[in-house]
């Protein structure tokens, strides 16, 4: 049984008649008989919170940032009448705008209470319970009861960075020709013959069609365009890094986004292997048209894993995914201790059959600091800054001489210059 304020006021006017009227014992007793006798009652007749029946309808998953809408029905089978408050509540991070509203449920009838939810953050975001104030005629007393009502809203990857796609497809258009561009380079599709003049590349003479010719004749080529993107995002310790209001590995799933729309629209197969020490998502052979909703399914419930990235581990499943060759993009950070001296060990088995791609997210704040000399504080901060730079410039250098190909970008950066190094590296024929 649940009371109300309107309880306190009358048994404030109760005090009032006592210590007026009845200053007494026996007054207190009786007003406070009066007082629990109507509260019984009231909360006696007050509609069954228990016999009520919930089903939920509405949106299943939401972009981050946009508001989803989520709906209630609510069944009274019972035989009075359901008066009071309904609240319907979820997580915090779900970003209930108002959970809590006024009840009239008539015996027999049904009701639709709509919730309006904004998540704050990506993932699963599930209700609490709905709980529902049945008070009875008087409004003095009455029942309130909990029942569970299962559901999930996912809050998806925003894909900020779609607004560089059509610049990037403009480039690529440009690439394939379609635009009276044809690119000339040491690709491995076949694209027409021609007469040999000086310079060329004497192993892509036709000796068939030379034969036949006059003239010796050469093969053109033209990079492939149906080459296999494997996207792996780190999901160890390093992505837990925040940089503004989102950890590493939000802005890492937004390249990965702009990547996997730019390759699919190439013609390329991509697929997404999400990895610390396990598999975490993981996103293969997905038609064109499922590329990027199953991509952004897959990488909502992602969350940055607080343990030390396995990278022989990660090197071993991406050889196992990979083809006989294909452009691996591997979003991390560019740690020392962590890349350094746990991927370096680990890239032969890589390099060898594969074409390698950093990128990682580093924070503009470090530039900031770097640039500091106002005081002694500023200084010590300045240094450790610039000693972080060090370090990661050491990294990148490390790798780059072993082959793989760098990006390292701030946040808002990191998508458009992950897209542009994909499409050089295909105007270059080196996938």
């Amino acid at each position: 049984m649940v009371v109300t304020g309107r309880l306190a006021l009358v048994a404030l006017f109760g005090a009032v008649v006592v210590g007026l009227l009845l200053p007494s014992i026996a007054g207190v007793l009786a007003v406070l008989g009066v007082l629990v006798a109507a509260a019984l009652l009231d909360a006696g007749t007050a509609g069954s919170v228990r016999t009520l029946r919930f089903e939920r309808t509405g949106d299943s998953s939401v972009r981050l940032g946009t508001s989803a809408q989520v709906s209630l029905r609510v069944t009274n089978p019972g035989r009075r009448r359901v008066r009071g408050w309904l609240r319907d509540a979820w997580v915090p991070s779900a970003g209930v705008r108002a959970d809590r509203v006024p009840l009239d449920l008539p015996a027999g009838q049904s009701r639709v209470v709509t919730t309006t939810l904004t998540p704050t953050r990506r993932g699963d975001r599930h209700p609490d319970r709905v709980t529902v104030r049945s008070l009875g005629p008087l409004g003095l007393a009455g029942r309130q009861g909990g029942h569970r009502v299962p559901w999930r809203l996912r809050a998806l990857p925003p894909f900020e960075s779609r607004r560089h796609l059509p610049a990037r497809l403009a480039r690529l258009r440009e690439l394939d020709g379609r635009t009276a561009l044809m690119v000339r380079g040491a690709g491995t599709e076949f694209d027409s013959l021609r007469e040999y003049v000086v310079g060329d590349d004497t192993r892509s003479i036709d000796w068939r069609a030379t034969a036949r010719s006059t003239e010796v004749v050469v093969r053109t080529w033209r990079p492939e365009r149906d080459r296999h993107v494997l996207i792996v995002l780190d999901t160890g310790r390093t992505s837990a890094g925040r940089v503004g209001d989102a950890p590493k590995l939000d802005a890492s799933m937004d390249a990965a986004l702009l990547l996997a729309a730019l390759a699919g629209r190439a013609g390329d197969r991509v697929d997404l292997l999400a990895y610390d020490r396990a598999v975490r998502a993981a996103v293969e052979r997905p038609s064109p048209a499922e590329l990027l909703p199953q991509m952004v399914d897959a990488m909502a419930p992602v969350e940055p894993e607080l343990l030390e990235t396995d990278h022989r581990g990660l090197v071993t499943e991406v050889v196992r995914r990979a083809g006989r060759h294909s452009l691996v993009v591997l979003l991390t950070d560019l740690d020392s201790a962590s890349v350094g001296d746990g991927l370096a060990p680990a890239l032969p088995a890589l390099l060898h059959r594969h074409t390698l791609l950093v990128a990682s997210v580093h924070d503009p704040e470090l530039t900031r600091l770097a640039t500091a000399r106002s005081g002694a504080a500023e200084v010590y901060g300045a240094a450790a800054a610039e000693q972080d730079r060090r370090l990661r410039a050491e990294v990148a250098e490390r790798l780059r001489r072993r082959g793989v190909h760098i990006v390292d970008a701030a946040p808002e950066a990191i998508a458009p210059q992950v897209a542009d190094t994909y499409l050089e590296l295909k105007a270059r024929g080196v996938l």
